[in-house]
């Protein structure tokens, strides 16, 4: 079965939502770095962590917003 259109005149459905946060393995994949390198290199890329959970469960987040802006930073003229 096929995912319907999104209708907008139908009470129940939602507009879809762009994600907002990152996990570590989306950012490594987008960067073409390993994620153990984005662990390292966190802070000094100045991305502000957002945690979820405790423990070694938790994860570890990243506003998508701010890694694109670091991203665009990087640009050689």
């Amino acid at each position: 079965m096929e995912p319907q259109p999104f209708d907008a005149t139908h009470p129940r459905r939602r507009p879809p939502v762009d994600p907002i946060l990152m996990e570590t393995s989306e950012v490594a994949v987008m960067l073409s770095m390993s994620t153990s390198w984005v662990y390292r290199e966190v802070s000094k890329l100045g991305l502000k962590v957002y945690k979820l959970g405790r423990g070694k469960n938790a994860k570890v987040l990243y506003k998508r917003t701010e890694v694109f802006k670091w991203l665009e930073q990087q640009k050689i003229y």
